[in-house]
């Protein structure tokens, strides 16, 4: 491979993607992973989308196996290499025990010891680096260099966008007027909004204070700052993707940002409440809906992989707040109808290429301390 590592990251970022190669991802996966269950949580006035009980216990598995199976079409048989704080590098090994491919993984030294022995488990090499994702993507960057790798990054890869955009069009057949996502590096948020912008559905982004990169990108501050200690390790990034900040600048219609508290007690009341195992970037987008209106709005439960004494010490420390008393409602089903029309309305949309419109992100930061 020959370049630097800005020269590997400008041409990704030139590369583009769009609802059709959403589409193209789902055809490529329906073989290998049956669509996750949604589950409603009446406690919370929320659908979800329990990708914690996706293979591996992510939605990463989904991008992984797409560039794999991508790749393979191209031509491209060459070894694989990857950064990941867990869950990447555990669909990433997964997808490659699958499909006999070689993959290595790069993970920080603080990774969940759950998400270790998960990546292991799958026969991937297992490389520990650095202290944070940053350090360790840099790490695996340097290694890709010097033995001609193909490095698979965790969000900012095309079809590891479209790959984790096969969430946003198995939620049509729910027909939802909000749909939340966490946000880290934006591949999942991106790959979302490509699968449901044609809908009329409106996504927003979830984040933590003080884990909070995208947002601010978004709102044009570029500083780099070092991210708080955060349960949700799975979104603690701090530089985000460019070719996801550019497709989130676009269609991304808000972010709300929650406090680790505020976290810390959605995901107790997940496990109590409603018997829901999430990590912690898998209760942010719950625990950013509850400020958020709608009458059919599904929060994307993005991963499962907590290490038991974390569930331990939270059970023990964390005492969620009573509910407040439900209001007589009539419980909505989800809609039985094929995914056939929302298909045939994406397809459209990329045949008609319609021009982008620029949506202005508002930032819902109310409630939090300054």
């Amino acid at each position: 491979m020959d370049g630097d590592v800005s020269h590997v990251e400008a041409i990704s970022h030139a590369q583009t993607v769009d609802a059709g190669d959403v589409l193209a991802a789902q055809a490529r996966l329906r073989r290998y992973l049956p669509p996750t269950p949604l589950h409603y949580a009446e406690r919370f006035g929320c659908w979800l989308k329990l990708e914690n009980l996706q293979r591996t216990g992510s939605y990463k598995v989904r991008g992984a196996l797409n560039a794999l199976l991508a790749a393979r079409e191209r031509g491209d048989h060459r070894t694989v290499i990857a950064a990941s704080a867990g869950n990447h590098a555990q669909g990433l090994a997964w997808a490659a025990y699958r499909l006999g491919v070689q993959a290595i993984t790069v993970m920080p030294r603080c990774a969940p010891q759950t998400k270790i022995a998960g990546v292991a488990h799958w026969g991937a090499t297992v490389r520990l680096h650095g202290d944070s994702y940053d350090e360790a993507k840099a790490f695996a960057a340097e290694l890709a260099l010097q033995n001609d790798y193909r490095v698979l990054s965790a969000f900012d890869d095309p079809d590891v966008i479209a790959g984790q955009g096969t969430v946003g069009l198995e939620l049509a057949a729910l027909a939802p007027d909000v749909v939340l996502v966490p946000i880290g590096g934006g591949g999942l948020a991106s790959g979302v909004v490509l699968a449901l912008k044609s809908q009329g559905v409106r996504v927003i982004g979830a984040q933590v204070e003080g884990v909070d990169s995208m947002l601010r990108a978004l709102r044009g501050d570029n500083t780099l700052r070092e991210p708080a200690a955060t349960l949700a390790d799975g979104v603690r990034v701090k530089v985000p993707g460019q070719l996801t900040r550019q497709l989130l600048a676009q269609y991304l219609d808000d972010v709300v940002v929650v406090r680790e508290a505020e976290l810390r007690e959605t995901l107790v009341r997940l496990a109590l409440e409603e018997h829901v195992i999430a990590e912690g970037a898998g209760a942010l987008a719950l625990a950013a809906g509850r400020r958020v209106a709608g009458k059919r709005k599904c929060a994307v439960v993005s991963g499962g992989n907590l290490d038991a004494g974390v569930l331990a010490q939270l059970l023990s420390e964390v005492r969620p707040r009573a509910p407040r008393r439900p209001r007589r409602r009539h419980r909505e089903q989800p809609a039985q109808a094929s995914l056939e029309p929302a298909i045939v309305s994406l397809r459209s949309a990329t045949q008609s290429n319609p021009p982008i419109r620029a949506v202005a992100v508002r930032i819902r930061n109310e409630e939090l301390t300054a």
